[in-house]
């Protein structure tokens, strides 16, 4: 029997945030249709504990500590002419794992999560390899380098023109890439140089409805009283989330509040980093750090908000709040991919003003929002199931014609 290798730029245990809940619902539909051996990386003592979750699940599996600082991999990334992206993420203990399973094992495919990952296939390997880029990660470099200090820019332009040519070449290696929607694979079409397009399809985020359900949960005991409350979640130590929140506590709120005075701005989310914390009762800001369950969260939510400026591929906060039922208020970027209708499914605005008068609207015409919030579940139940979204996956490995 063929087997595959998996690659992860971060173990997928457990599914609690954007990428290893993408990463995880692969890996579990991948050992589904043949062993696999799984290589990947960990941040810190907390993705180490995960290892008796890889084990279970792997044929074998080789998890290794990320140690190096980012600024050691950023000398080392200057000094070799690499992108910091790949020097963060290279390990010479996976890579003899990588050498090992394709010596020893009869590896028909190889599935690389993260473009970071395209690092450790073997340009001898002669088997399928499907590349799940998620995003175009230097599109998003191009983004930062567009502020901030100029060492910072600098840095980020490096990185950008780096990963974009890295990304080109990993593709026209690969037997089929893949991308979260038909707008990041747009994108990512629109970029490349001359010659035969490579193989590039979209793949989208699903989300578990059974799990995310309104009706079998409790709101949030914080957010049983008091005025009106408006929940954003996420990862808070990312940048896109940290600019998002301080756009909405600084320059949103303010504007709520003159309408509702007790209205809360909860940021709900582990890592939050010290610009973050400093938002904690600025115009009824509460930042709560890590929880346990974002579901009560959703649950005692007037509004689900994700204001966020810049965005790549599905937010899988999106589909969360939308799943919950709850009315939820995006920028466009954090719209894009989702694939739903602007006023019907979620509501859109842009600016600090614009987002402002939405949720003052969604917050006067209640029976509306309710009614918003209702077809945004059945819309992520009709289109948005794991099994549906993942329904290719098996030809796309396999070489099948049923990939198409």
């Amino acid at each position: 029997m063929s087997e595959i290798l998996f690659l992860a730029h971060r173990v997928p245990f457990p599914p609690d945030r954007g990428d290893k809940i993408r990463s995880n619902h692969l890996l579990r539909r991948i050992a589904g249709i043949a062993p696999v051996h799984v290589g990947a990386l960990a941040d810190d003592a907390a993705d180490m504990a995960q290892e008796g979750e890889l084990a279970a699940l792997a044929a074998s599996h080789c998890l290794v500590r990320r140690t190096a600082p980012l600024p050691l991999a950023a000398l080392q990334a200057l000094g070799q002419g690499k992108p910091v992206s790949l020097a963060a993420f290279a390990s010479a203990k996976l890579q003899r794992y990588v050498a090992h399973v394709l010596e020893t094992r009869p590896i028909a495919a190889i599935f690389v999560f993260s473009g970071q990952m395209a690092q450790y296939v073997p340009a001898a390997f002669r088997g399928r390899v499907v590349m799940d880029f998620v995003d175009v990660d230097s599109a998003k470099f191009e983004a930062y380098a567009q502020t901030g200090a100029l060492a910072r820019r600098l840095l980020y332009a490096r990185e950008a023109r780096l990963m974009r040519r890295f990304e080109e070449a990993t593709a026209r290696r690969a037997t089929t890439s893949l991308f979260i929607s038909r707008e990041e694979r747009a994108l990512f079409e629109s970029r490349l140089g001359k010659g035969a397009p490579p193989d590039v399809r979209a793949l989208g985020n699903g989300i578990d409805t059974e799990f995310f359900d309104p009706a079998e949960t409790v709101p949030a005991e914080e957010l049983q009283s008091g005025g009106p409350s408006i929940v954003f979640t996420g990862q808070m130590d990312y940048p896109p989330n940290i600019e998002a929140v301080d756009l909405f506590a600084r320059k949103v709120m303010p504007q709520v509040r003159q309408v509702h005075p007790e209205a809360r701005f909860a940021i709900v989310g582990r890592a939050p980093t010290a610009a973050v914390r400093s938002l904690a009762g600025l115009n009824g800001t509460i930042v709560t750090g890590p929880v346990p369950d974002v579901r009560p969260w959703h649950s005692g939510a007037d509004i689900v908000t994700a204001p966020l400026m810049i965005a790549r591929g599905v937010q899988n906060k999106v589909l969360e709040a939308m799943a919950m039922a709850r009315p939820v208020l995006l920028t466009p970027a954090a719209a894009t991919g989702i694939g739903g209708t602007g006023g019907v499914h979620f509501a859109l605005a842009e600016t600090p003003d614009a987002l402002a008068a939405s949720a003052l609207v969604l917050l006067k015409d209640r029976p509306a929002a309710e009614a918003m919030g209702t077809a945004a579940r059945c819309f992520v139940i009709e289109e948005c199931g794991w099994d549906r979204v993942l329904a290719p996956l098996g030809a796309l490995l396999e070489g099948s014609a049923d990939a198409a």
